[in-house]
């Protein structure tokens, strides 16, 4: 059955669609028709939806339905919408576009576009001699079948000594390798979430795991964090666990997506025990945990306070190493591993035995490897933050102590608008309700600092540019049309 958008729901994620750039002011039709583009582009609007009614949709924006039908006809001959009499109209997209490394549907022709959507780095140029040394290994994988539900063992020994070094002690046993870390969290939902289970995450959080949840039909509930300072509400955040009793709660201690913020040891412990308690498994997402900036100390790892098996913790190689090396794991208790591989074989029976190798080679590595990310993040980082505070010295960043990405307060609730107007000028943004539920956090803007200092300086440029032309837009004074008789 086709899902239906209503129109109450799609005018709350429209939000301030009108605010486009007034350099060439749009009418309001092509406004409206250009604000549901970029819900498509950045997946807040999924594809085969249908749309609500033009009579529904103008009551729900408070706008003339003439406005509504000039609309749906822009989106009909542009490719992003089709329409049937009597059945509706369901959104699409045109053949010239593509899926992007994002996972967003993007134009074919977008070579110079500058992409702050993509919080990850290039690959290292240790890369190569790593997959060259993988192919000198794989002879003596190939006389069996070539399927490790749970992964190599050289890979599971790699991964459990470096949870082992962090304070963690880990045997292979408990660690099974997945294609990345959003499969790692896939197959955990599948196994211990029901269809229609409660649970917990932070808001904002990655976009990508509300996706995974949203596919599971989760009852999701948030936590909110506050923009700058500690970031999570100690009592707010177990007061919400004890009140709501999620079945899981999904959280990210280690540089937030897209935050930033470091989780206190404090709180780890006394989540952990607040989650026993409640009967919450904790699903911890440690994605960024080899990348503090600053000389920044880490926390022990959440696990460590766990005695019940309450923590599972994820992670995987794409932000320390690259995203291109699908290789990531699950660290649980052994029965819960083997429960896992149970469930896999339903899924991908296994990793690649090739990519694995070049993950154990990878991590060999991993000290000269990771000093010299840091590095280069710390460069592209300051550069960053200088050029905005040059640039849009309105805006307020609160600076990381690691991971990859700077959590902008705007000076407005423009996200949206500003992304849709910078993908004019060749900059592609991740907007900040992309990263929380039903369009809220339009004051916000994730900027990654991936790319080169050079990029981000040329980036913030054409940002403040385009804020400029958002300033003289102003605020469109809606006018029904007028009736002669």
């Amino acid at each position: 059955m086709t899902s239906q958008v209503r129109g109450i729901q799609l005018a709350r994620l429209l939000g301030q669609w009108h605010a486009l750039p007034g350099r060439r002011r749009s009418p309001d039709y092509a406004a409206l028709a250009a604000a549901v583009r970029g819900l498509l582009a950045d997946g807040r609007l999924p594809l085969g939806v249908r749309l609500p009614a033009e009579r529904e949709l103008a009551e729900a924006l408070r706008i003339s339905r003439t406005t509504v039908t000039a609309a749906y006809r822009e989106l009909r001959e542009t490719g992003h919408l089709a329409s049937r009499r009597g059945a509706g109209s369901w959104t699409m997209l045109p053949g010239t576009h593509r899926v992007a490394s994002t996972g967003l549907w993007t134009p074919l022709d977008d070579r110079d576009m500058i992409d702050l959507g993509v919080a990850a780095l290039a690959a290292p140029a240790q890369l190569l001699p790593a997959a060259r040394a993988a192919a000198e290994d794989l002879p003596r994988y190939l006389s069996g079948a070539g399927y490790h539900p749970t992964g190599i063992i050289e890979l599971r020994e790699a991964v459990a000594r470096s949870y082992t070094e962090r304070g963690l002690p880990t045997s292979p046993e408990q660690i099974m390798v997945t294609s990345g870390t959003q499969h790692a969290l896939d197959l955990v939902l599948r196994l211990a979430l029901s269809p229609g289970g409660g649970v917990l995450v932070e808001s904002p959080t990655y976009p990508n795991a509300l996706a995974a949840l949203a596919a599971r039909r989760a009852r999701i509930t948030t936590h909110g964090l506050a923009a700058d300072g500690a970031g999570w509400d100690a009592d707010l955040l177990l007061g919400s666990i004890r009140q709501t009793r999620p079945k899981l709660a999904y959280l990210i201690p280690e540089f937030q997506n897209p935050t930033g913020h470091l989780m206190a040891a404090e709180l780890r412990e006394r989540l952990v025990g607040a989650a026993h308690a409640a009967g919450t498994d904790l699903v911890v997402d440690e994605s960024f945990v080899d990348l503090p900036l600053d000389g920044t100390e880490l926390p022990p790892p959440t696990a460590t306070f766990d005695r019940h098996s309450r923590v599972i913790s994820i992670g995987g190689m794409s932000k320390p190493y690259w995203g291109g090396l699908r290789i990531g794991w699950v660290r649980a208790s052994a029965p819960q591993v083997q429960r896992l591989a149970a469930a896999r074989v339903g899924v991908d029976m296994a990793s690649p035995v090739l990519d694995q190798l070049v993950a154990v080679h990878l991590l060999a590595d991993a000290p000269a490897i990771v000093a010299a990310r840091q590095a280069q993040l710390t460069a592209q980082r300051d550069a960053l933050i200088g050029a905005l505070a040059e640039r849009l010295p309105d805006w307020r960043v609160a600076v990381p102590r690691g991971g990859v990405t700077l959590w902008t307060e705007l000076d407005g609730p423009i996200s949206s608008a500003l992304a849709r107007a910078a993908e004019e000028v060749g900059v592609r943004l991740a907007p900040g309700p992309r990263f929380g539920l039903d369009g809220t956090l339009e004051r916000f803007l994730r900027l990654p600092f991936t790319l080169p200092a050079a990029d981000l300086v040329e980036a913030v440029g054409r940002l403040a540019a385009v804020r400029y032309d958002l300033d003289r837009a102003g605020r469109p004074q809606w006018r029904e049309p007028s009736v002669i008789a």
